[in-house]
């Protein structure tokens, strides 16, 4: 049985699981998935009124934080005083479905530069809608950002508002990796000379870093640092090994934990674990692994829909040391992952019961996690252990 397979009577499930059955699928290297121990939390709303919050970036010094709404805004919280009106500078987005302002991230020199990465949807000037990655200076004051710079373009234009990836992180080398989803266009994840379902890498000024894995292959994209992504929602590296981790949505199953290596194939859409929304098998799909293709470190037979992540390293709570935080969208949990080494041991659901979205998940400098609902109120929450 797959890790994490639940047991339901509910008429869709059972579909997805008839469907799934109907493609072969071979094991897959992984440790036996155990509960991880409960722990009873603590929950404080620190903001309301959040128009579909997207991700988090804390400012050093307890200077608050970053917060971006998916209707194009980004905001700066501090504790203790009133959310801020919209920072000055942002560039305009293009809103539909699943398109807007997506993720923010400081630069690692962030202390002396003040320069914060936007990824965003934009419109061009012909009306065409586009993935986008920029920069800006913020002001001392955190209240605007001041020329901002596009330094990335998906070409060609997006088909529409889904599956767009849209999360950023920095290696530590300080190159900056963007994840792209395959735009619903999914045989393209598998094609080397178009952007769609890959993580790409860049330098902080928007260039192709030469030791990407495909700067020197005839007709592939050198920006290319993973193909094979359906949807990415999460970049974070794990802080004990040092290696990429991503989560990313399956279409129905299939949602995945991957630890991603430069020139990888990640399989989507011929190596899947899920179906297609209609119940059928997804129509290139050739079973969950494939020769040359990557198994994720963990999956769901039946999706939570993965959202943001963050990697639990910090002594405040000791009990929630090698964790790894995976926000759910679907399944309106936060999901903790028994993280040892390359391998998930295991996992344990918090904020069951509560509805709530969560779609970006931060372990704040104080040692608290913070956590993003995704709603039209959407809230900030610090949780911790009771």
């Amino acid at each position: 049985m797959p890790l994490s397979l639940k047991q339901s009577k509910r008429p869709w499930q059972l579909l997805l699981l008839a469907g799934a059955l109907a493609i072969p699928t071979l094991a897959i290297a992984q440790p036996a998935s155990k509960p991880v121990p409960k722990v009873a939390v603590n929950v404080h709303t620190e903001l309301t009124g959040l128009n579909h919050p997207w991700s988090l970036a804390f400012l050093p010094d307890n200077q608050g934080a970053l917060i971006t709404e998916r209707s194009g805004n980004l905001r700066l919280w501090q504790p203790g005083k009133p959310l801020s009106a919209a920072i000055t500078g942002v560039p305009a987005v293009w809103l539909e479905a699943q398109a807007g302002l997506w993720d923010v991230r400081l630069a690692p020199d962030f202390a002396k530069s003040r320069r914060v990465y936007l990824s965003f949807a934009a419109k061009d000037d012909k009306g065409e809608p586009h993935a986008e990655l920029g920069y800006g200076t913020l002001s001392a004051d955190g209240l605007h950002l001041e020329n901002f710079k596009t330094i990335f373009v998906e070409q060609p234009a997006l088909e529409s508002g889904i599956n767009l990836g849209g999360r950023l992180v920095f290696d530590p080398n300080g190159n900056i990796l963007m994840s792209l989803g395959d735009n619903n266009q999914r045989i393209q994840a598998q094609q080397l000379d178009s952007l769609r379902g890959k993580v790409i890498r860049l330098t902080p000024e928007g260039g192709i870093p030469a030791d990407n894995p495909f700067v020197k292959l005839k007709g592939a994209r050198p920006e290319i640092f993973t193909y094979g992504n359906r949807n990415p929602q999460a970049l974070a590296y794990n802080p004990w090994t040092k290696d990429l981790w991503e989560t990313e949505h399956g279409p129905r199953g299939g949602d995945e934990v991957n630890i991603l290596a430069a020139g990888k194939n990640y399989g989507w859409p011929v190596a899947t674990f899920g179906i297609d929304y209609s119940g059928m098998p997804i129509p290139e799909a050739k079973g969950s692994h494939l020769p040359g293709m990557e198994d994720p470190v963990y999956y769901w037979r039946i999706s939570p829909a993965v959202s943001g992540m963050a990697f639990y390293n910090n002594s405040k709570f000791p009990q929630w040391q090698n964790s790894l935080f995976v926000g759910a969208l679907k399944e309106t949990t936060l999901i903790q992952l028994d993280v040892k080494d390359k391998k998930v041991m295991g996992e344990n659901r918090m904020l069951e019961g509560l509805g709530l979205r969560i779609r970006e998940v931060q372990v704040g400098p104080d040692g608290y996690l913070y956590v993003l609902t995704d709603e039209s109120n959407g809230k900030l929450l610090k949780i911790s252990p009771k």
